[in-house]
């Protein structure tokens, strides 16, 4: 297939041959995310897959392709998790020898899981560049078929399968919301959904820490580095073939805070009662972001994946609940005697509070000796519950630290 001109045709093939072996995952439409984003949104649930990730399109799409040959040889890739798991499971259904190179930070539960179906899992390098280039090591060394994650026209038309259902499931949507790491899913989705519909808008998004295609789109030099909930599309270097698509069919690219992508999480999760990771939150977190530009549209909103880590997605539910004040934290100051434990849960409960945890600290040397600072973790409605639990304890004559500062 020419990288340069996949067609509608190729998608289709593409689902076609899939179709057997790849969940048809629904679309839906949320009155509850509408309202909160102030435009209709349908979720494309590929966070269903056996998977938890659309990555499995495209790595059956590829793997059916390759000769017999090919085939008892076996296929390396490089992947941060989710490709991974679609190529180890794939391979391993259709018997072809699988090798994953993954960064050496990759999260522990997508280790795991590409571990269990079968493939040989290497950690190797801090970076996707630096796994990507032991992964052809092996393969040169090995004989082994390199499977890209991205940039290669069988993955892309197996990703534009996502567009097929979601567009057939609801053909009234006039916007697609699509997150972007090296770029394949968005490719696949404009192809496909720009020939059966020419005037529907194409969004991306990238995590704000990793803009590579958006630096790549926009002649822009924002730097790629640091830490981001959105691993799965914190891609430094985009795809040459996913660039020249992106260029030409998506109508922007739009990136987004750490702070927005967990909140997206939490909301989907409370809202959705749907467990999605960073990348799977980022289209979501992108249209609260942006509202003014999908203001009384429909929207095609493309739930990636949902390989979250459970420590990683307590942690992004406990810093929500801070940052809504259904969590506040506080500190007061009390006498070193009995009883007054009991004062302060007196009116915390009174006021309609639970305390989560209570801590003593008795080394502020500042303060009296027979004085102490209690910690206290307390459950509150929302935020003006909490400062109506605040307020209460202020009443009742006790000092928050902080007050007096």
């Amino acid at each position: 297939m020419n990288p340069a001109a996949i067609t509608l045709d190729d998608i289709k093939a593409a689902a076609a041959l899939i179709a057997h072996a790849v969940e048809r995952t629904p679309t839906h439409q949320s009155r509850t995310l509408s309202k909160i984003a102030g435009c209709e949104i349908y979720l494309k649930f590929e966070n269903l897959q056996f998977t938890a990730s659309f990555k499995e399109r495209g790595a059956l799409n590829k793997l059916t392709s390759l000769s017999p040959e090919q085939r008892t040889r076996g296929v390396v890739a490089m992947s941060a998790g989710n490709h991974a798991q679609g190529v180890a499971y794939h391979g391993g259904r259709l018997g072809i020898p699988v090798t994953i190179v993954m960064p050496e930070g990759t999260p522990f539960n997508k280790v795991k899981h590409t571990k269990g179906f079968g493939a040989r899992v290497v950690l190797h390098g801090a970076t996707l560049n630096e796994a990507t280039a032991r992964a052809r090591e092996i393969g040169d060394a090995e004989g082994l078929t390199f499977v890209h994650p991205y940039d290669d026209a069988l993955i892309i038309a197996g990703q534009g399968t996502v567009a097929l259902e979601l567009l057939e499931d609801a053909p009234e949507v006039d916007a697609l919301v699509v997150p972007i790491g090296g770029g394949g899913l968005i490719s696949g989705i404009s192809i496909a959904a720009k020939a059966i519909k020419p005037g529907i808008e194409i969004y991306g998004v990238q995590a704000r820490a990793y803009p590579s295609m958006y630096d790549a789109v926009k002649q822009a030099d924002l730097p790629c580095a640091g830490q981001t909930i959105a691993e799965g599309i914190a891609v430094k270097q985009p795809g040459a073939i996913t660039r020249a698509i992106i260029a030409d069919h998506v109508k922007d690219i739009l990136l987004v805070r750490e702070d927005t992508i967990e909140k997206a999480i939490a909301t989907l999760l409370e809202i959705e009662k749907t467990v999605v990771e960073g990348a799977g939150a980022a289209a979501f977190a992108a249209i609260t972001a942006n509202p003014h530009l999908f203001k009384g549209k429909k929207v095609g909103v493309v739930l990636s994946g949902g390989n979250i880590d459970m420590r990683l997605l307590s942690n992004v539910i406990l810093r929500e609940l801070l940052r809504e004040g259904r969590i506040l934290s506080l500190v007061v100051e009390i006498e070193d005697q009995p009883g007054w434990l009991a004062k302060i849960a007196s009116v915390v409960g009174e006021a309609g509070g639970n305390i989560l945890d209570v801590v003593h600290n008795r080394m502020m040397t500042e303060m009296s000796a027979k004085s102490t600072d209690l910690s206290l973790t307390i459950e509150a409605r929302d935020a003006h519950h909490a400062e109506d639990i605040r307020q209460a304890l202020r009443t009742a004559g006790f000092v928050l630290r902080g007050d007096q500062d």
